[in-house]
């Protein structure tokens, strides 16, 4: 195994780079999941020089602390870079708390609020301990881009901005859209394509990664590196995640995901829910299973030797022991067998005190007062759907009020609560 030593954040590594596969079985590796490499050509001869002169790349992925919680759609750019820190290549865990104050304006149809400082290094820090539960911390090199664009004098960012175009920014399909529209574009989002791309060319990396919505920010960097007279950075581009529901990106709002810091039965049992066609492409970008047990496992359910419910299982029990540990991942698997297969109450129902303040109250009401529903509107959806019961029996009307009294409601096939009236 490669073997790393970090004296401290900011300093320089000293690397002892033992590569384990040959270049094409890297690229093999690497290539695994992935959406577009650019350019596979380049890559490959960039693993040959590494290999040749005993010397790690440099992998650099960024990321925009602009909200606290990291769900498992995030953790496909990290499973990569967990995989380039296996081959033995050095990986920057780039922390944007300079652009994160700007706002990455790509997907968006409007100025997004920027962030404050404090806003700012509060999520990193959050983004830190989450992330560390997949890469090793000892062989990660975690830095800010605010060391270096912080410090850019006002010539210098000019400079910077004098070597793309308005045209070339209005390429980029949000942009085109707002301007078509009419809907503002602010000056600094221009900016912030250029600061990413700037990233690359002050830590002169050699591998930039990227969801597919990244694509034109990542190109950006290959760009300036090219004019700093430097060798432009691979790319590989990672596909964005479909949540839950199995149509759309896996998104907190959206209510499909599955957050890494979730407890161990709810990760286990969103695990189990997905459909069976889903459940591939979640093993190909989550798993830690290598690319031959991977072809195996297609091949047995292709053939039916292998039960997609056991595979699901499978999986469930990775993520919840990747996240919580061994332990946690078995009682999880235990909570779910004992719920769902012998019709069983969970060991830990939460209680939740009431205040009854009304002679009867409005059943939503209670599901969002206790946090068991973000909303009442998620509770009156849930309650026409035939997925909510009051002590165990279901509700079919969202009008449903209630008198003092205690309550067992469950929502969906998950969430339970007790509730207790004050």
């Amino acid at each position: 195994m490669p073997s790393f030593s970090q004296f401290d954040r900011a300093a320089t590594y000293v690397l002892i780079y033992l590569p384990m596969h040959s270049p094409e079985k890297q690229l093999e590796i690497i290539k695994r999941g992935t959406f577009e490499i650019i350019q596979e050509r380049e890559l490959l001869q960039k693993l040959e020089k590494s290999s040749r002169e005993n010397k790690p790349l440099k992998i650099k992925a960024g990321f925009d602390p602009t909200a606290p919680d990291i769900h498992i759609g995030h953790t496909v750019l990290i499973e990569k870079l967990r995989q380039f820190q296996e081959l033995g290549h050095e990986v920057i865990f780039l922390i944007g708390d300079f652009t994160g104050m700007i706002g990455d304006p790509t997907g968006k149809s409007e100025t997004r609020k920027p962030l404050t400082k404090e806003e700012v290094l509060k999520n990193a820090e959050t983004y830190k301990e989450q992330v560390f539960k997949i890469l090793d911390p000892e062989k990660t090199k975690v830095t800010f881009n605010s060391e270096w664009l912080e410090s850019l004098t006002a010539i210098e960012l000019i400079k910077l901005q004098a070597k793309q175009t308005v045209a070339r920014m209005l390429e980029r399909e949000d942009f085109k859209q707002r301007f078509h529209n009419q809907t503002p574009i602010g000056i600094h989002e221009f900016i912030y394509p250029l600061l990413q791309g700037y990233d690359s060319v002050a830590l002169h990396a050699d591998v930039e990664l990227g969801g597919t919505d990244q694509r034109f920010n990542l190109l950006m960097g290959r760009e300036l590196q090219k004019e700093y007279a430097q060798e432009p950075q691979a790319v590989v581009i990672l596909p964005l995640l479909e949540g839950l529901d199995g149509v759309k990106k896996m998104s907190k709002s959206l209510g499909n995901y599955i957050g890494i810091s979730e407890q161990p039965k709810d990760i286990y049992g969103k695990t189990l829910s997905i459909s069976d066609e889903l459940m591939i492409r979640y093993f190909e970008l989550l798993s830690h299973i290598n690319v031959d047990e991977l072809n195996t496992l297609k091949a047995g359910l292709q053939s039916g030797a292998f039960h997609p419910k056991k595979a699901k299982e499978d999986l469930a029990m990775e993520l919840v022991e990747r996240y919580w540990g061994k332990e946690a991942a078995i009682h999880a698997r235990e909570e779910f067998d004992k719920v769902f297969k012998d019709k069983g109450l969970p060991d830990d129902i939460p209680v939740f005190d009431l205040a009854w303040d009304e002679e009867k109250i409005w059943l939503p009401k209670i599901m969002k007062s206790c946090g068991i529903t973000a909303s009442t509107g998620e509770a009156m959806r849930l309650i026409k759907q035939g997925a909510v019961t009051v002590n165990n029996e279901k509700v079919d009307s969202p009008d449903t009020k209630f008198i003092k009294g205690n309550y067992l409601i469950k929502a969906g096939k998950r969430k339970f609560v007790k509730i207790n009236p004050l």
